[in-house]
């Protein structure tokens, strides 16, 4: 009568220490997306270049490319933090979803 109770939850069902489980996620990978990057007006307002800016911030001009052109899968929030300071800007200039 007893033996049933907790199936699903026993020892044998849980994880090792430190093991992590796979997520699911919210859209494919393959999923294009919908955020756009502003840095072309950003840069024009402010009459800097991206080389100036990526030596500002401390990144590569590719990487900072490749944000720009909306190819970037990802940023480091503290990327984003830096480009907020050296742009004098918030997030949302920076970023918005269509």
């Amino acid at each position: 009568m007893h033996g049933d109770l907790g199936r699903g939850r026993g020892a044998a069902n849980r994880q090792p220490h430190g093991a992590r489980q796979r997520r699911t996620r919210l859209m494919p990978p393959e999923t294009e997306h919908a955020v756009r990057c502003h840095l072309d007006e950003l840069l024009a307002d402010r009459g800097m270049t991206l080389t100036e800016l990526a030596e500002k911030v401390g990144v590569s001009v590719v990487n900072l490319s490749v944000l720009k052109n909306g190819r970037a899968r990802a940023i480091r929030f503290s990327t984003l933090t830096a480009l907020c300071h050296v742009l004098d800007c918030s997030v949302g200039d920076i970023l918005s979803v269509d």
